[in-house]
């Protein structure tokens, strides 16, 4: 702990003389118009720095009060601030809501060209790429689940091949390993699960039992299974949280489980990274999933 302490506390000053340096070269700008421009650039990237900032405060002061670590007045001196506004702090939006991110969301949805057989049998002629509609609406419960514990979403597409930036914060990626050769490559980190393929089809074997799960949708069932994890950034620097279904009905699955069981994942996990299996059904005429479980356990690679 002392040593995150003194890393944290080097990490600080290194970022008050990132800021000193920005700031004396944006005083030097000549033309006014460009000082005007930079510095209203800069102040929103600190605001969006500050609100995260806040919001892992504001979780953090809800957990020592709610475990019993301090009382509200300890934690007011602890802090330096007053015993109201603790208490004002502490009681804003929910802390799961950290486990998806502490500032506005971003969900990246991968585009595919559609494919199919018309009524006839002949081959849909080939159009523009699209965003599957289960990933869509997947997309949609996403978003109800994150403004419902006070979070902003947007989206945006991954084009075809695959190329997502993932060296940022807050993002949440929908896309299966086929369509993204990166995200394969990230995904062969994970030294618990992985998808495979073989003459049957596309599914997920857990590495640590051998065990192999498919899709029931490939053999007449209503159901999937999902893959959900947090997994590394290529910068090193953060992580990313990842949802692909075997189909993309699967990933439905995923966020309506994680509908249910937010408040319990974060207080096991907060923002560690890990990987699990979830399976779930759907109606059959409606195909809105009916019902969702974990069926592996929380793997997490070691010393994370």
């Amino acid at each position: 702990m002392d040593q995150l302490n003194d890393a944290l506390s080097a990490e600080r000053g290194q970022l008050d003389a990132t800021f000193d340096v920005a700031l004396a070269r944006l005083k030097e700008l000549a033309d006014p118009l460009e000082r005007a421009r930079s510095a209203h650039s800069l102040i929103g990237r600190v605001q969006d720095y500050g609100n995260e900032f806040q919001a892992v405060r504001n979780e953090a002061m809800n957990e020592a009060l709610r475990v019993g670590q301090l009382n509200a007045t300890q934690l007011a001196a602890e802090l330096g601030i007053s015993k109201g506004r603790v208490s004002q702090l502490a009681k804003g939006a929910p802390p799961e809501r950290l486990f998806l991110g502490s500032g506005r969301l971003t969900v990246a949805l991968a585009e595919k060209l559609e494919d199919g057989k018309l009524q006839d049998g002949r081959s849909k002629p080939v159009q523009g790429p699209v965003i599957a509609t289960e990933d869509v609406q997947t997309y949609e419960c996403l978003r109800d689940l994150a403004e419902e514990v006070g979070l902003e979403v947007t989206f945006e597409r991954i084009p075809l091949g695959g190329n997502v930036r993932l060296n940022r914060n807050n993002l949440i990626v929908i896309c299966g390993p086929r369509l993204s050769p990166l995200i394969e490559q990230i995904l062969e980190s994970d030294p618990h699960l992985r998808f495979g393929k073989d003459d049957d089809g596309w599914h997920l074997v857990d590495r640590n039992t051998g065990h192999v799960f498919r899709s029931p949708m490939d053999h007449g069932g209503n159901g999937d299974v999902a893959y959900f994890g947090r997994l590394p950034r290529p910068d090193g620097q953060g992580t990313f949280l990842y949802v692909a279904g075997i189909h993309a009905r699967g990933s439905g699955g995923v966020v309506h489980w994680l509908t249910r069981e937010l408040p319990n994942i974060h207080r096991e996990l907060k923002a560690k990274r890990f990987s699990t299996l979830i399976s779930s059904e759907f109606h059959p005429d409606t195909l809105e999933i009916v019902s969702s479980e974990r069926i592996t356990p929380f793997y997490r690679p070691e010393g994370a």
